[in-house]
């Protein structure tokens, strides 16, 4: 039986991780489906740039990060979103996890309530509970695509009022992502309604239809996270940025100041080259659409459910009812004899994640279609 109160719960992308490892340890062969976790070098430029960097000195850079950086992160702003944004509203951030870090307590006080999407991300639940914030989970659902409308936001409100509102386009885990006119009408509602926007767009440039929006297209107001972990393959570099209001930048300079001192130097002088590398991340995305057909067509053939064409990230979300009730057990025993490593979905619903599972499709096409053949002989066993 799982806890279903938004307190601080295991991260069990991290544990079934963790237990894989263990059992390649031990010999055995594992098939990881369980990270979203690019299989893709750097690009080689970016590489490159670090290489030469390391003969230097590696001290600490200014607590908004490089300005080079910054600068350069106003530039993409302005050629993805059309958006000029001033790189003193930027701070770069130890990955997007320092960000939620630094946005909760930059604008809220501590015990407001921040309402974010169910199923959502889990880091979500546990940040806010671990730092002492309020979570309220707004229920999203596979017959609307998993999509966050402002209907969902105001009849949330009208349950139980919250400060803030987190939520990612494209999502974690379901990979759906609103539309343009969408997120237009969220931002409205939040303003109405007087809640402050977070806006994670961790997997913008991971979309596989209309482009992702930016809520700094639409207001000044929001809060906007990003990293270069997903669409930028460089998740252990630990390097993300922010977009702020211009009254709330000195205030998350200080808790940067005190909280982290600076995102790594290496890793910022990597993430400059990277804004240049558009084709060579461009063509990451075209091998992760492949591995989503082919992922997609096998689990159809298996008989799972809800398996959708997500419109953006790497990930599907899939109903595993027809096999077990319990998504835990089944994605522990599916590692145990068959050796592939996916996360159960209570990871990110408490509610009624135990119907499904999530498996990333971030690795090498290969993992994608042994994974198929060992899940294959795993039910049919």
């Amino acid at each position: 039986m799982h806890d279903p109160s938004p307190g601080l719960m295991p991260f069990h992308a991290m544990e079934m991780a963790a237990r894989a490892k263990a059992l390649e340890a031990a010999g055995r062969s594992i098939l990881h489906l369980e990270s979203g976790e690019p299989a893709a070098l750097p690009a080689p430029s970016v590489l490159a740039a670090v290489s030469r960097a390391m003969a230097g000195p590696q001290g600490y850079t200014h607590s908004m990060g490089r300005r080079e950086l910054r600068e350069g992160l106003a530039a993409y702003h302005l050629r993805r979103y059309g958006v000029a944004v001033d790189p003193e509203a930027i701070i770069v951030t130890l990955g997007s996890s320092a960000g939620f870090v630094l946005a909760f307590h930059t604008a809220f006080e501590v015990g407001a309530a921040v309402a974010v999407t169910r199923p959502g991300y889990p880091a979500y639940l546990n940040t806010l509970a671990g730092l002492g914030f309020r979570p309220v989970e707004i229920p999203v659902r596979a017959e609307n695509g998993w999509r966050l409308s402002a209907r969902d936001i105001e009849a949330a409100y009208a349950r139980q009022k919250f400060e803030g509102l987190l939520f990612a386009s494209p999502a974690n885990p379901t990979g759906a992502s609103v539309s343009a006119a969408e997120l237009q009408e969220i931002v409205a509602t939040c303003a109405r309604l007087g809640v402050r926007l977070i806006s994670d767009e961790i997997y913008h440039g991971l979309e596989y239809g209309e482009p992702a929006a930016s809520a700094t297209q639409f207001t000044p107001d929001a809060l906007v996270i990003n990293s270069f972990s997903k669409y930028f393959c460089m998740t252990g570099w630990r390097v993300g940025w922010m977009v702020l209001p211009p009254e709330l930048v000195r205030r998350a300079t200080m808790l940067q100041q005190s909280l982290f001192i600076a995102a790594p130097t290496l890793s910022q002088i990597a993430a400059e080259a990277a804004l240049g590398e558009h084709d060579y991340f461009e063509a990451q995305k075209a091998h992760y659409r492949r591995n989503e057909e082919i992922l997609g067509v096998g689990l159809r053939a298996l008989g799972f459910g809800s398996v959708r064409h997500p419109d953006g990230a790497f990930y599907a979300y899939v109903d595993v009812s027809k096999f077990s009730n319990d998504s835990m057990r089944f994605c522990s025993d599916l590692l145990e004899v068959a050796g592939v490593c996916t996360t159960p979905g209570i990871d990110f619903d408490r509610v009624d994640g135990s119907q499904f599972m999530r498996l990333s499709y971030a690795g090498s096409q290969a993992t994608v279609e042994a994974a198929l053949q060992r899940m294959a002989a795993f039910i049919e066993g």
